[in-house]
């Protein structure tokens, strides 16, 4: 059975600093691409970031600069740095990874406020 499960999501001041992790089960991870997404209330899921399984990296036009995706095969996992967080960017981020099939973690909720 495939799961992304995210973790590291939670309440932080504007300024600081989160690290989400997405632990993957079932895929073979070193092959797919892998990607964090956000999506706002009342918004549409965003591209944050994405990673490939040769580490090229892209980012969304609001984040770049300020997080970094980064994924570790040994440990089938991903991660998102995100520094320098703003009220912004307040949203429940997603887990992905994508070869031939795409898989979908639950969610995590980061909130940015003071």
């Amino acid at each position: 059975q495939v799961q992304l499960v995210e973790s590291g999501g939670g309440l932080v001041q504007p300024g600081g600093s989160l690290r989400l992790s997405c632990a993957t089960y079932g895929i073979s991870f070193s092959r797919y691409a892998m990607g964090w997404y956000r999506q706002a209330p009342g918004k549409e899921r965003d591209l944050v970031a994405t990673i490939s399984k040769t580490e090229d990296t892209n980012y969304g036009d609001s984040v770049k600069g300020r997080f970094t995706i980064s994924r570790d095969n040994a440990k089938n996992t991903v991660y998102l740095q995100m520094n320098s967080l703003i009220p912004e960017d307040t949203a429940v981020y997603y887990c992905n990874a994508q070869w031939f099939q795409e898989y979908w973690g639950q969610g995590t909720q980061v909130t940015v406020s003071s």
